[in-house]
């Protein structure tokens, strides 16, 4: 019985108890790291992640999803010299033409999505939908398109439609938005005091242009004018009031990692408040199992709702894909990011 939640793994190959953990637990995904505070997790060169995510599915005996954060930029766990540098979402800014600048972050998301999917990989947690504003924590910095709410839901659009057009499921992020945090939810928790109506006015807006999308992930941040007392992750008034309702979005919804220092409790209470709240799919990336086992615990099955959006997220992985020619691809953007130089 398939679970709602995503785990990680500590090495380049599954270790016993970790297949032992994965077969018992029954996880949706599994999402791979690089590079994690110096030390190599993951993602060593395209023949060992292939071989590493089809131990994963093997293990499972099932397509379990699998994850990864492949932005660009300083969030990129794909990295030179195996696979190629793409820039971070804010580069494409001095590309004058708006039109020019969509095709070409679609066409890098393209060729990200293309990279992925060539080592078993085919969710990537993007587009950065957050709008950041003057002062706020660099967690998020020149992970984000732009700072005009309107030209980050059009270029996110177009960053998502290129996964799309691999058949790389995007996850928009950080659901109701995380661009005014003053500190990095993975070492504490943010609190945004904005009144609602600047909340309405920039933060939702590209997550509400981006609302039939088919997956997202919250951010740990207290919105003092949407839940005084709980950060987005385990608030029903986040999740349901405004994520679901006010925004309208209605596809699978993922927890940011649970790892991250911003929430309080255990990991089971963490778990079970977010469940609680309306969540779809608690995410715990650290790959430590006692943490995981308490996520899997109380993780519920993946049906009703939940599994009505993960049908239609897998249904949009599957459109039919346009042509596509990486060679040509590759020299065309080069061409276009030649001006970001």
């Amino acid at each position: 019985m398939t679970r709602a939640f995503v785990c990680g793994c500590l090495g380049t190959t599954l270790t016993a108890d970790e297949k032992a953990f994965l077969r018992d637990a029954e996880p949706l995904g599994v999402i791979l790291f690089g590079v994690v505070g110096g030390v190599l997790r993951n993602i060593e060169s395209p023949a060992q992640v292939y071989a590493l995510t089809s131990e994963i599915r093997a293990t499972l005996g099932r397509d379990v999803l699998i994850l990864v954060d492949q932005e660009g930029g300083r969030v990129q766990r794909l990295r030179p010299p195996h696979w190629r540098r793409y820039p971070a979402a804010a580069s494409f800014s001095s590309i004058a033409d708006p039109a020019a600048r969509a095709r070409a972050i679609r066409l890098a998301a393209r060729l990200m999505a293309e990279d992925l999917l060539a080592v078993g990989i085919d969710v990537d947690c993007l587009p950065v939908l957050d709008v950041p504003v003057e002062g706020a924590h660099d967690v998020i910095g020149d992970r984000a398109y732009a700072r005009d709410p309107i030209a980050v839901a059009t270029l996110g659009r177009a960053a998502a439609e290129g996964m799309l057009d691999a058949g790389v499921l995007p996850v928009m992020k950080h659901l109701p938005g995380h661009g005014r945090a003053f500190a990095d939810s993975h070492l504490a928790l943010p609190v945004v005091e904005a009144p609602l109506a600047a909340l309405e006015a920039s933060d939702f807006l590209p997550f509400e242009r981006n609302a039939d999308l088919p997956a997202a992930m919250t951010g740990h941040v207290v919105y003092t004018a949407l839940d005084a007392a709980r950060p987005a992750t385990i608030s029903p008034a986040v999740v349901q009031g405004t994520i679901r309702r006010k925004i309208g979005f209605d596809g699978l919804l993922f927890s940011d990692d649970l790892s991250m220092k911003a929430l309080p409790g255990t990991f089971r209470e963490k778990a079970e408040g977010l469940f609680a709240a309306g969540v779809d799919v608690a995410l715990h990336c650290n790959g430590v199992l006692a943490e995981a086992e308490a996520v899997a615990a109380v993780a519920p099955p993946v049906e009703g709702a939940c599994a009505t959006r993960l049908a239609r997220a897998r249904a949009a992985m599957k459109r039919p894909r346009p042509d596509f020619d990486p060679v040509d691809a590759v020299a065309m953007l080069d061409r276009v990011l030649a001006t970001t130089a």
